[in-house]
């Protein structure tokens, strides 16, 4: 009877170890949540000068920087100073006054952020705040993205102070925050995180970095606690848990209902005992299809089930299915790509022409333009004859790209603009053009009106710019994460802008900027000249396609 009842036995041992095991886990995670609870005061207060350090850009500052931020300071809690400072490290502005020469250019918080990081949190060194405080510092960029100094707000400790009131912690439970280095920030009882030897506690911060972590140490007193700790904000400061180690105590919290579970053992022993021969009849064929069927998932239909062929007469059906359904995709995803070659060529073609007949209309409007006496006359139809240059080619710039859905924009400006001088250079003094533009993939229904905007930008440039004096013409095209930027600059003598509204080329253009969800302005810089800018969102890149053809 022993014997028989061995298998029960190992059993209940096996199930009893796993509640145990599973209370333990329980245990863990509620202890890291509510180390996490209770320094939600300390989070906030940190996810909040983050975010207030980010809305501080120096452009926002100004010349003013010092009486604002120290405005700043006054009116809002928590904050013991803020400070700007400037790429190399000094001191640029301050809620406080600065003692010397200030400079953090060799402190690793600041290296951090000139490497390229974004936020860091750190103690903040003595000769930055007055009391012992936390800095929080995030990283200033110019528009492209240079790095142009360091925005940091000196939090005191004392407004960091977490609390354990929350009644789901263990009784004795005390909470602090450290450093990257496992250094205390602060606690509810720092004696709670002074063990015997000293090392224990070393070491956990790393282990924290890859998620929550619980391990057990001893006091100072010698009584065993549990620790478990988590990262608060980035990998910078952590919130780290110590309450008494319950040790054997927690056997007890089992729930005593588990022996009920023994006969149910008893069963699923039978049951295994089945398993394992279904196992080997029917479920070791089904992971083989299984894994024939992923394979296909893939796209790999080439491989076929020939294994199978011993498997029983159920599963050999199943496996001559799925061989038919293989081969029946081959031969259909042959016939899309076919198709979907013959469409790509057939669009190709089609831009092509489009592309000549729009270069035979420009044509006959330069033949029409010469016959023109009046000058009003030859103004109106040589504009139109450039537009229309320009959407043709928009079109060869498709049809000649590796995807006629898509172009890039830098390139294509490129070739507008020359192609734009080039028309002018026989009827006056010689222009000069510089292009400068990021990449960007774009589509024709972007393309075309931002096209015909820089068409317009430059021939208003032509007409008021350099018409008799000739110049430079300047062509930018920039873009940033979220926004792009066109601009199209001339260093004529200038233009007041007022005398643009109402005209036809600002009518168009601005019809051009709400295609694209975005706005048309005009400027006169102080060295003379005019800037026309077209701003616009970024657009989200095309979805990929088969041999470049577009997807209806």
């Amino acid at each position: 009877m022993a014997v028989a009842l061995l298998p029960i036995l190992l059993l209940s041992a096996v199930q009893t170890q796993a509640a145990f095991q599973n209370e333990a886990e329980d245990r863990r995670n509620d202890l890291v949540l509510g180390a996490e609870r209770s320094a939600a005061t300390a989070k906030a207060r940190l996810d909040s000068a983050t975010v207030l350090l980010e809305v501080l850009r120096p452009e926002s500052l100004g010349l003013y920087c010092a009486p604002r931020l120290r405005a700043l300071v006054a009116e809002l809690d928590g904050y013991e100073a803020l400070y700007r400072f400037t790429p190399s490290g000094r001191v640029a502005c301050a809620s406080t006054s600065v003692q010397g020469d200030l400079t953090v250019r060799d402190a690793p918080w600041f290296a951090r952020i000139q490497g390229g990081e974004t936020v860091v949190l750190t103690r903040a060194p003595d000769r930055l705040a007055v009391e012992p405080a936390l800095l929080a510092a995030v990283r200033s960029e110019r528009p492209m993205g240079a790095f142009d100094g360091v925005l940091a707000a000196i939090i005191p400790l004392s407004t960091l102070q977490p609390d354990v009131s929350d009644r789901s912690l263990p009784a004795g439970t005390e909470v602090a925050l450290t450093d990257a280095s496992g250094a205390l920030l602060t606690a509810t009882d720092p004696e709670a995180f002074e063990t015997r030897d000293g090392d224990a506690l070393t070491g956990w911060v790393d282990r924290a970095r890859g998620g929550a972590v619980e391990f057990r140490a001893r006091d100072a007193s010698g009584r065993s606690r549990l620790y478990a700790g988590a990262a608060l904000a980035g990998r910078d400061v952590y919130v780290l848990l110590s309450t008494p180690d319950p040790g054997l105590l927690s056997w007890a919290q089992l729930n005593p209902t588990a022996t009920l579970l023994l006969p149910l053992g008893a069963w699923l022993l039978a049951f295994l005992a089945v398993m394992i021969f279904t196992d080997r009849i029917v479920i070791r064929w089904l992971d083989y299809l299984e894994r024939i069927a992923s394979i296909y998932a893939k796209g790999r239909f080439t491989v076929r089930p020939v294994q199978a062929e011993n498997a029983p007469a159920e599963i050999r059906v199943l496996a001559r299915t799925l061989d038919e359904m293989a081969e029946a995709i081959s031969e259909r995803d042959h016939s899309l790509t076919e198709s979907l070659a013959e469409k790509d060529a057939l669009m190709r073609e089609i831009h092509h022409r489009v592309k000549n007949n729009l270069q035979i209309i420009s044509s006959l409007l330069s033949m029409q333009q010469r016959a023109l006496t009046d000058p009003a006359a030859r103004a109106a139809v040589g504009d139109t004859r450039q537009r229309i240059s320009a959407l043709a080619l928009i079109y060869r710039t498709l049809y000649q790209s590796p995807d006629i859905r898509e172009a890039d924009l830098a390139d294509f400006l490129r070739e507008l603009t020359g192609q734009l001088v080039a028309s002018e250079s026989g009827r006056g003094p010689v222009v000069s053009s510089q292009v400068t533009a990021d990449s960007l993939i774009i589509d024709p229904d972007r393309l075309a009106p931002l096209a015909l905007w820089a068409v317009e930008a430059i021939s208003n440039a032509q007409k008021h710019a350099f018409s008799g004096r000739g110049g430079t013409l300047h062509v930018r095209f920039t873009v940033d994460e979220e926004t792009c930027r066109l601009e199209v600059e001339d260093d004529g003598p200038g233009t007041d802008v007022s005398t643009l509204e109402g005209g036809v080329g600002r009518t168009l253009m601005t019809a051009f900027a709400r295609q694209l969800r975005g706005e048309a302005a005009f400027e006169t810089p102080p060295r003379g000249g005019m800037i026309a800018r077209l701003t616009f969102p970024r657009p989200d890149p095309p979805p990929p396609s088969v041999h470049g053809a577009p997807l209806n």
